[in-house]
C-alpha cells in the first residue's frame, strides 16, 4: 500500500506540473468565461443552451487531460527508460499500472472540480438576454478575487519558495474557488443573505459529477493505450473511443436484437451516453440519487476491466 500511494502520488503532482495540464485548464477558463455572451445568440432557450455549452467544455477539458497525463506519465516513462527503476524494484506491475491510474485521476479530479467551480459560477450568472438584464456582481467579484488571489500568491511563493508556478496556481484556485463558491451559495445577487434564491441547481452538479465518472473509463483507457503506444496514438485511439461511446445506442443499440456483432459490441463498448444528462437538463427533470449510484458501479466495473488488460498486456513488456 505505502508503494501505491508513494507512486501515485508522484504522478499526481507531475501530471499537475506538466505545462500541457496549465494551458488547457486555463484555456477552458476562459471558455466558461466567455459563456454566458457567446450563448446570447441562441434561438431556444439561452440558459439551457449555456449549460449544454459549459458541460461540454467541462467533458473535453478532463478529456484531453486525461489522455496527455497518461501519455507523460506511462508512455514517456517507458521511452526515457526511467520506468527501470521502478520495475526493477520491489514493485509489482500491477501496482505500478494501478498506482498510475489513481495518479491520473487525481489530476483530471483536481481540473474538473476547478472547472465545475467555473461552470456553477457561469450557470449562475445567466445570460444577459437584454438590455435590461444587469449582470451579477457578486459571481464576478468572486471570480475576480479567486483569479487574483491565486496569480498574486502563485507569483509569491515561486519568487519566495520556489514553488512550481503551475501546480501551485492550480491548487490555489481549487482552495480559493472552493471558498467563492460557498460565498456564492449563501448571498445573491444583492450581496444579501439569502441561500435560497442563489440561482444554482443541483443538477448541474450532479451532470458534472457524472461526467467526471465517464472521465475515470477514459483514464483507464489512456493508460491502457499509453502502456504500450505513444501520445498520438493514445489520443486517436481515446477520441475514437468517446465518439463510439457517446453513439454507442444508436450504432449498436438498435441492432443488437438482430445482429450477435452489433450485440457484442454493445455489451463491450461502454455507453457514455449514461453519463450525459443532456436530456434531463432539456426537460428541467430530476436526476435521482439511485441513478448516480448505478452509473457509478457501471463506471467502476468498466474502468476496473480496462486496468486489468492493462495488467495483462503490460505484464509482458519490455521496458529495460
Amino acid at each position: 500500500m505505502n508503494k501505491l500511494l508513494t507512486i501515485a502520488k508522484n504522478t499526481f503532482t507531475e501530471t499537475i506540473r506538466q505545462p500541457v495540464y496549465s494551458v488547457i485548464l486555463v484555456a477552458a477558463l476562459f471558455l466558461f468565461i466567455l459563456a454566458p455572451a457567446v450563448t446570447a445568440y441562441s434561438m431556444d432557450d439561452d440558459t439551457k443552451f449555456l449549460r449544454e455549452i459549459g458541460l461540454s467544455t467541462l467533458f473535453l477539458t478532463s478529456l484531453f487531460i486525461a489522455i496527455f497525463a497518461a501519455s507523460g506519465a506511462v508512455a514517456e516513462e517507458i521511452a526515457n527508460k526511467t520506468i527501470t527503476t521502478v520495475v526493477t524494484k520491489p514493485v509489482p506491475r500491477p501496482v505500478f499500472i494501478l498506482a498510475k491510474f489513481l495518479g491520473i485521476a487525481a489530476a483530471v479530479g483536481l481540473a474538473h472540480y476547478i472547472c465545475t467551480i467555473a461552470l456553477i459560477m457561469s450557470i449562475r450568472h445567466g445570460v444577459l438576454e437584454s438590455v435590461n438584464d444587469l449582470s451579477d456582481m457578486t459571481v464576478i467579484s468572486s471570480a475576480s478575487v479567486v483569479l487574483f488571489l491565486s496569480l498574486s500568491l502563485t507569483a509569491l511563493f515561486n519568487y519566495v519558495y520556489d514553488w512550481r508556478f503551475s501546480s501551485t496556481y492550480s491548487v490555489l484556485l481549487a482552495v480559493f474557488g472552493t471558498i467563492a463558491i460557498i460565498f456564492i451559495v449563501l448571498f445573491d445577487r444583492q450581496w444579501q443573505f439569502n441561500p435560497r434564491e442563489n440561482h444554482i441547481n443541483l443538477l448541474d452538479v450532479y451532470a458534472a459529477i457524472l461526467l467526471f465518472l465517464g472521465i475515470l473509463v477514459i483514464v483507464a483507457l489512456a493508460v491502457l493505450v499509453s502502456s504500450r503506444f505513444n501520445i498520438v496514438v493514445t489520443l486517436a485511439a481515446c477520441i475514437g473511443f468517446f465518439l463510439v461511446g457517446l453513439v454507442s445506442d444508436y450504432a449498436f443499440g438498435r441492432f443488437a436484437a438482430d445482429n450477435i456483432f452489433a450485440k457484442i459490441a454493445y455489451y463491450i463498448v461502454p455507453n457514455l451516453q449514461v453519463f450525459w444528462v443532456s436530456d434531463a437538463i432539456l426537460e428541467e427533470s430530476h436526476v435521482p440519487l439511485k441513478y448516480i449510484l448505478i452509473t457509478a458501479f457501471y463506471a467502476i466495473c468498466y474502468a476496473g476491466g480496462i486496468l486489468s488488460l492493462s495488467v495483462a498486456f503490460f505484464q509482458r513488456r519490455q521496458v529495460g
